[in-house]
């Protein structure tokens, strides 16, 4: 789903598919993309149950504050639809760019 958007929105393949890769393939992203995919792993895993006070800090430096909590909105609520989306079962691929606007 968000591949099929991104790529309909214009991102390139390479950044994409080094996403899964991200630490290191850093070089593909700025300072605030690493902020934003930083805050969201450690959103999503919570290892050490809770936020590193440095990756929180460092998404401070590149977000204003509406914007850090509308990043952290959206990570929380991708992984709800991710884990809704496990615990169905339901299978991956029927999307289609701008199918839900």
């Amino acid at each position: 789903m968000h591949t099929r958007d991104a790529l309909a929105a214009g991102e390139s393949v390479e950044r994409i598919v080094q996403l899964g890769a991200w630490e290191e393939s850093r070089h593909f992203y700025t300072e605030k993309e690493l902020a934003a995919l930083e805050l969201t792993e450690a959103v999503t895993v919570l290892t050490d149950g809770f936020v590193p006070d440095e990756v929180y800090a460092k998404a401070e430096k590149h977000f204003e504050e509406a914007e850090l909590a509308q990043l952290i909105a959206a990570i929380t609520v991708i992984n709800a639809w991710n884990r809704f989306g496990v615990t169905c079962r339901m299978a991956p691929g029927h999307y289609r760019p701008g199918q839900y606007k």
